[in-house]
């Protein structure tokens, strides 16, 4: 796992995310290696991951390229380029299973 990742990680760790999981995108697309999800327990937990997460990767010499959804804190979406992560609600990760999406192989490929 990449520098950027494991201090994502930790990160996330530090503020008691939940059900953290960690994809390999690679063969998927090329618009990202890694995808990182992670569940908080409410608007304010979610936002204060994301923001934690943006601080101390940021300590480590990490910027985030983008942020989306800090302000509603049900989703928010923190893009390092290589790495995307979602910060989600539980409900909002439950109803759009990113996980299952991203995992599937598309049909174009699987031949």
């Amino acid at each position: 796992m990449s520098d950027l990742n494991n201090a994502i990680i930790e990160a996330l760790e530090n503020l008691k995310g939940k059900n953290i999981v960690t994809l390999d995108v690679r063969t998927l697309t090329d618009v990202m290696d890694t995808l990182i999800i992670v569940s908080g327990t409410s608007n304010r937990h979610t936002r204060s991951l994301a923001e934690n997460l943006v601080e101390e990767t940021k300590k480590k010499g990490f910027r985030a390229n983008g942020i989306e959804g800090l302000e509603g804190g049900d989703w928010v979406l923190v893009d390092y380029i290589d790495t995307v992560v979602h910060v989600m609600q539980e409900q909002t990760r439950d109803y759009y299973e990113l996980e299952k999406l991203w995992s599937m192989t598309p049909a174009s490929r699987a031949e």
